[in-house]
């Protein structure tokens, strides 16, 4: 039985997924090398956790109670009895092979190893360690406290043990497993960003501009949240970078990055956690206006 997580990786997801284990009572040990990253970490946790209370969906006891099941550290080594370990690093293949390669060597055998890649290989991430049958992709969506889907990616080498250990962990925490294979993107991405890339080149060929675009969305096809303040939520710098694996790895033309997306990263303007994106945002995160192309 799985009672001890460590989280390597303090952004958006990763203490997300800090949260999520924490409020299903298990004791986690939220890593990050970096310490602005890790208080923004302990912060974010804290404030959505509040936001849970003043809706009324979670009592304030058992905020403090997952809160206090919570170690921040800047050391692996903090995490060293956890039953199952899962990187929330950056989309970069050899930082994330060089991470679980360091994990292997340092977890007890047993453990499993996660990985929240949302397009990376996970038979690719898996052969960076000596327990490929112990490698899984548990694949969070954003943000992982309020969303239920999570992709159960197995490797080629990957244990049915192991993917059955992480499906049950996946519904002991109260969320959705669903197994996919393990290709690049797996579902969720290579449906989903073909149609933000699409938004994108809404933009830049003059056909609407954002708010525009993300109002037929959103009004005519009843999606909660329009593509294009989806993109900025999720980050325009991981969007072009999951694209770009997309393109890499599939060689399909339909995911080449919109020039706009690459333009935008390049400036600096990537979405909601720099200010500005598509929309810009005040200093609580909230959208002020949208952007003209």
């Amino acid at each position: 039985m799985i009672k001890r997580i460590l989280v390597v990786g303090a952004g958006q997801m990763g203490a997300g997924i800090a949260q999520v284990a924490a409020q299903g009572g298990r004791d986690v040990v939220l890593c990050d090398v970096t310490p602005t990253a890790l208080e923004r970490g302990r912060t974010q946790i804290d404030r959505s956790l509040q936001r849970l209370v003043k809706r009324g969906t979670l009592s304030a006891e058992s905020a403090a109670a997952a809160f206090a099941r919570i170690a921040f550290s800047q050391d692996l080594e903090a995490g060293k009895g956890a039953d199952l370990a899962i990187e929330a690093i950056v989309e970069d293949r050899l930082e994330k092979r060089a991470l679980l390669s360091k994990l292997d060597q340092m977890l007890p055998a047993d453990t499993i190893l996660a990985t929240n890649t949302s397009t990376l290989p996970i038979t690719d991430l898996a052969s960076a360690t000596a327990r490929p049958d112990r490698v899984c992709g548990m694949h969070f969506m954003n943000p992982p406290p309020m969303m239920a889907l999570v992709e159960v990616v197995a490797g080629l080498g990957t244990s049915e043990e192991t993917v059955q250990a992480v499906w049950a962990e996946c519904l002991a925490l109260g969320k959705t497993p669903v197994r996919v294979r393990d290709m690049a993107g797996f579902v969720s991405n290579r449906v989903l960003m073909p149609m933000l890339n699409e938004a994108m080149y809404c933009v830049l060929e003059g056909v609407s501009d954002p708010a525009g675009v993300d109002t037929v969305m959103k009004l005519g096809m009843n999606h909660p949240m329009g593509p294009l303040l989806l993109a900025d939520l999720i980050g325009l710098d991981t969007c072009l970078s999951i694209l770009e694996i997309l393109h890499r790895e599939l060689g399909d033309p339909k995911y080449r990055p919109c020039p706009l997306l690459r333009s935008y990263v390049q400036a600096g303007y990537l979405g909601k956690k720099s200010g500005r994106g598509f929309y810009t945002y005040d200093a609580d995160g909230a959208v002020q206006q949208a952007i003209q192309a």
